[in-house]
């Protein structure tokens, strides 16, 4: 749990609407509702109720946002203490969560540790919110697979991580009896994945990944909202979703996850710098996280 998720349920909450509070947040409503979700998720119990035009708190949810509104209220005063005592220098990094998974906690204390007066404003956004933000000068550093590079211009891009497509599915799956997935199992398999609308890059990097086995994916559900709609998707409909391997520490244990043998083509994650504004916090933080990346792949060969 991260302050920003309460900030965005205590606005939610306020505002009664998700679209109210995405326009004051300045985040999408998807955006917004997923950061919801997985709040409620981290904690255990549902704290709102989704009406059609509205929502409401539930019991729980109207405790929980008495607690938050005051761990904010503090958290605002803390950072403003520390701004003026310290300075406001800003980096913001805007990250697909999958690409990032065990490499940003030690770049970002490492860079702390060296960089105690600028602060590290870590969003996790889906694509198509990263190329928005990107180009309205929001973000310093972005970091997301190489397939959606081409969409957004005016950034310096290298290579951080390659990842490795696997097969995740309920544990009561049948396939799970396995130990390797041959891509010819997937003919005919109904399959959920990440919709065009946040992931335009998704179903067709499938389809290349599958096209050297002669198959071809067959989508039955495609979810825009992310990945932890996605993992309900799945368990709801006792369905298969092919995701990077980096995905594992963030699956619920009710899914396990399969390598498929043989591989399909890996994808590299990038990590971009603005061409057009130099920015050498931007530029340190970068090469910190391309040395945990690096750190990260030596210990799991």
């Amino acid at each position: 749990m991260e302050l920003r998720h309460l900030r965005y349920f205590a606005a939610v909450a306020a505002h009664g609407s998700f679209n109210r509070a995405a326009q004051m947040l300045h985040l999408t409503q998807p955006a917004l509702s997923r950061q919801v979700k997985d709040l409620e998720e981290e904690i255990g119990v549902p704290l709102l109720v989704r009406g059609t035009n509205s929502i409401t708190l539930t019991p729980t949810g109207e405790s929980f946002y008495e607690d938050a509104r005051d761990l904010i209220a503090r958290a605002d005063k803390a950072i403003q203490r520390a701004r003026g005592e310290r300075g406001g220098e800003v980096v913001r990094v805007g990250y697909v969560s999958a690409a990032v998974t065990g490499i940003i906690p030690p770049a970002l204390e490492k860079f702390q540790a060296a960089r105690p007066r600028v602060r590290i404003e870590l969003i996790d956004l889906v694509p198509k919110e990263m190329k928005e933000a990107a180009a309205q000068g929001g973000l310093d550093i972005l970091v997301l697979p190489d397939r959606e590079t081409d969409k957004i211009p005016g950034f310096r891009w290298t290579g951080l991580r390659r990842i490795v497509s696997t097969l995740v599915i309920p544990a009561t799956h049948p396939l799970a009896r396995l130990k390797k997935i041959a891509p010819a199992r997937l003919r005919d398999l109904p399959l959920i994945g990440l919709g065009k609308e946040n992931f335009p890059g998704y179903t067709a990097d499938v389809r290349a990944k599958l096209r050297p086995f002669d198959v071809i994916p067959r989508f039955v559900l495609l979810i825009n909202d992310g990945l932890a709609s996605l993992y309900a998707a799945l368990e709801a409909n006792h369905g298969a979703a092919i995701l990077a391997d980096s995905v594992e520490t963030t699956m619920p244990r009710s899914l396990v996850m399969r390598p498929f043998a043989p591989a399909l083509a890996s994808t590299t994650i990038m990590v971009g710098v603005p061409e057009d504004r130099p920015n050498q916090h931007a530029e340190e933080f970068s090469r910190l996280l391309r040395e945990e990346a690096r750190r990260l792949q030596a210990l799991t060969k």
